[in-house]
């Protein structure tokens, strides 16, 4: 139990800057009270995420809804409140130059205006100290025949590679995929396996990142954890829950037992360990419920799954595989999934200064009803912002 404890410790969790701002769907942008209004007060919010749980000590930048004068000030900002600055998030698919894509549209002017940016996000990094680039493209056509997917990809690979040259010692990119949305024909990222083939090509400082939402109904995640695991090309997650699409739900509201089988195969790779780089990033869009309880949420459910991985006795299933005995694996799998971690949680954060009960202790606060009366006035942020 001891060694247990200190992995769960060990365990960071990354919330995103725009997870404390308005969104919604694309029928209606929900505004709640007390949503910030600056990335100030994004890091405010996320600083109070960590204080409850204890393991959420980086926030992740979206550039260029945090753009902001002086980011080694913002940097600053966030460590005097406790927290530092995580990846930045890129962001080439919210300008009218990338309707027909930003790094693969076949103007070479756009081309250059996307890669230019990736390069700032870099310029960025080494301002915040962040060692992490994350990169997502929406780029893709809609049509048979509206443009050369080939050349497509020789345009992703020229941009990826100036940007992979950029980067300095200790940074690294992680590419994201996405099976489709918005280009709905063909997407020029849309699987682990486009992914992993250009971050191959590229070296070490390029990595896969996965994100839970962005698969076909029944893809076996775990299994694309523990091959990108294996090849030490897992670079981190994007959590988040999906019924349909890219629904961006809290993380282990759709399926829980999913969310546990991911993160058995992330300890049984050995995932957990700081060396392995692996980044544990939310990636969420909290349209109905309150913005910080839910991140103090999804950081809960993320630690409960990974306490349950942890509780698979290892023996016993090796045991039980050699020997064929199909039964008898699955009930050492499924011993540990529904074993009730809270008790345990509940003692480490006590056995750390912290509450038992993050959700009590944050409701109990005041925190929401200071900031609600304080942020009166300004323009809130939320998408775009």
């Amino acid at each position: 139990m001891t060694d247990i404890k200190a992995a769960l410790r060990a365990q960071h969790i990354e919330t995103p800057s725009w997870a404390y701002g308005n969104s919604g769907t694309r029928f209606k942008v929900f505004a709640q009270r007390g949503v910030p209004r600056d990335p100030y007060e994004k890091l405010a919010d996320a600083a109070q995420v960590h204080a409850y749980t204890g393991i959420a000590p980086t926030v992740a930048l979206h550039i260029p809804w945090d753009k902001v004068d002086d980011y080694a000030d913002l940097a600053r900002h966030a460590r005097e409140l406790g927290v530092g600055i995580g990846a930045i998030n890129s962001n080439v698919f919210q300008d009218d130059d990338y309707m027909l894509g930003s790094v693969t549209n076949p103007s070479a002017r756009v081309r250059r205006k996307a890669t230019d940016h990736l390069l700032e996000c870099v310029d960025i990094m080494d301002a915040t100290g962040s060692d992490t680039l994350k990169l997502w493209f929406s780029d893709g056509i809609n049509y048979p025949g509206q443009d050369d997917i080939r050349a497509r990809q020789d345009r992703l690979a020229e941009s990826l590679a100036e940007v992979y040259d950029r980067l300095g010692e200790g940074q690294r990119f992680l590419l994201e995929y996405k099976l489709f949305e918005p280009a709905f024909y063909a997407t020029d990222v849309p699987d682990w396996g486009t992914a992993y083939a250009h971050c191959v090509k590229l070296g070490p400082k390029a990595q896969v990142v996965v994100d839970t939402g962005h698969h076909a109904p029944g893809t076996n995640i775990e299994f694309i954890v523990a091959f990108l695991l294996r090849e030490g090309k897992l670079g981190g997650f994007d959590f988040n829950s999906r019924f349909y699409a890219d629904d961006d739900l809290m993380v282990g509201a759709a399926d829980p037992f999913q969310l546990f089988r991911i993160m058995f195969e992330v300890v049984r790779g050995g995932g957990l360990d700081p060396e392995t780089g692996v980044a544990f990033m939310l990636d969420q869009c909290h349209n109905i419920e309150p913005k910080i309880p839910g991140q103090i949420r999804s950081v809960m459910n993320v630690q409960e799954a990974t306490a349950k991985a942890l509780l698979v006795d290892r023996e016993a299933l090796a045991a039980a595989q050699s020997e064929g005995d199909v039964l008898g694996a699955n009930a050492v799998f499924m011993d540990a999934y529904n074993t009730d971690v809270r008790p345990l949680l509940a003692e480490l954060r006590e056995e750390s200064g912290l509450a038992p009960d993050p959700m009590t202790a944050y409701a109990k606060s005041g925190y929401f009803e200071k900031i609600a009366a304080e942020r009166v006035g300004g323009t809130q942020a939320g998408w775009g912002a």
